[in-house]
C-alpha cells in the first residue's frame, strides 16, 4: 500500500480540479499555483521546466493573461496509481463561447504526483502545440465572424 489511500487522492485531484475550474473562470491563478509543495517541479515542453512554487506562479499567471479566452478544463479520464501517488488524466484546454455556440478545446495529458496535504510536488503537461495554435486560431476566427454578425443586426 502507498502512503497516501485511494479516497485521499481522489479527495484531493477532485480539490485540484475545483481550483482549475475556479482559476480558469475568474482569471485568477495565485491559488491554483498554491497548490504546489514550496519545491514543485513543473514541466511543460513548450515553455520549459520551472522549479518551485514561485517560478509555476509567475509563469502560470503571465502565460493565461494570454490565454483569456480559455476558461475550462474539463477532464474526460483519469488513472490513480495509489502504490506511487501519481495521477495520469486527459483534460480539455476549453475556450469560452465564441459567440456562435461552437465550442473549440484542444487535448493534453498531464501526470502530476501527490505530496499530501493537498499539494502536489510534480506536473507535466504533454500536448500537440500545433494543434492548440490551430484550435486558437479557429476560435478567434469564429468569434470575429460572431461580433461583426453581431454588429450587422444591430
Amino acid at each position: 500500500m502507498g502512503q497516501f489511500t485511494r479516497a485521499e487522492l481522489e479527495r484531493a485531484f477532485a480539490h485540484y480540479k475545483e481550483v482549475s475550474k475556479q482559476a480558469a473562470e475568474s482569471g485568477e491563478w495565485e491559488p491554483w499555483a498554491e497548490l504546489f509543495t514550496a519545491d514543485a517541479t513543473y514541466v511543460e515542453h513548450q515553455y520549459g521546466t520551472f522549479e518551485g512554487r514561485d517560478a509555476i506562479r509567475k509563469w502560470i499567471c503571465e502565460t493565461m493573461s494570454d490565454y483569456r479566452g480559455m476558461n475550462s478544463f474539463p477532464v474526460e479520464w483519469a488513472i490513480i496509481d495509489e502504490e506511487r501517488a501519481w495521477i495520469v488524466f486527459h483534460a480539455w484546454n476549453r475556450m469560452a463561447d465564441p459567440g456562435d455556440g461552437s465550442v473549440h478545446q484542444a487535448a493534453s495529458w498531464s501526470l502530476i504526483h501527490y505530496a499530501g496535504d493537498d499539494l502536489w510536488s510534480y506536473e507535466e503537461d504533454l500536448y500537440s502545440p500545433d494543434e492548440f495554435a490551430g484550435m486558437v486560431e479557429r476560435w478567434a476566427g469564429a468569434r470575429k465572424r460572431a461580433k461583426e454578425e453581431s454588429r450587422k443586426e444591430k
